[in-house]
């Protein structure tokens, strides 16, 4: 963990895209107590639970203090409307609620011109303005275990043939097992 923390700035890559998916992919057995907190401030509380954000430094760095806990990339469109409609759903009075229904949308997010779920999937695809209040609206999307598993060594990086770490456009192939 401090070794990680102690990393130079230059080493921190700069994103190629500005939309990034993160996906947790082990428990809490033997974590720091600051990586929890890390993970918890990503909205990622449970193993398999993912989350849009956008690339900033700020997440770039936060990910690579968490980087053994999870597995992130560049997302395309198809993964993103995917994910939406089939894993999305809203947070309304802390009540989970399947987005099935364009009025829930229209009624939460219709002061910021979002009425249906595909000016959400715009919304999230494009980082638009109102990114933020959509990403808040929509809880962290909870996906299916991979049919194959995660074969690879869950702690070793991806570029050294394990699952943790960053994907880039891989994480597409892995969004379609897991959706």
């Amino acid at each position: 963990m401090k070794q990680r923390a102690k990393r130079p700035k230059s080493m921190i890559p700069k994103p190629r895209s500005k939309l990034l998916f993160i996906i947790r992919i082990q428990g809490k057995n033997d974590m720091h107590p600051k990586t929890r907190k890390i993970l918890y401030s990503l909205r990622l509380r449970k193993v398999f639970s993912g989350v849009f954000v956008k690339a900033t430094e700020g997440v770039i760095e936060m990910l690579q203090k968490v980087e053994p806990y999870v597995t992130y990339g560049y997302p395309n469109l198809k993964n993103v409307k995917e994910l939406i409609y089939k894993k999305g759903y809203a947070r309304i009075d802390k009540k989970a609620v399947p987005l099935t229904d364009n009025n829930i949308i229209e009624q939460t997010l219709g002061k910021y011109g979002i009425i249906c779920i595909e000016d959400i999937v715009h919304e999230i695809a494009n980082l638009g303005p109102h990114f933020k209040e959509v990403i808040h609206f929509m809880g962290p999307l909870m996906l299916s275990k991979p049919e194959d598993g995660l074969i690879q060594g869950k702690k070793q990086p991806y570029k050294e043939g394990g699952d943790a770490g960053s994907r880039e456009d891989e994480i597409n192939d892995l969004i379609s097992k897991m959706n």
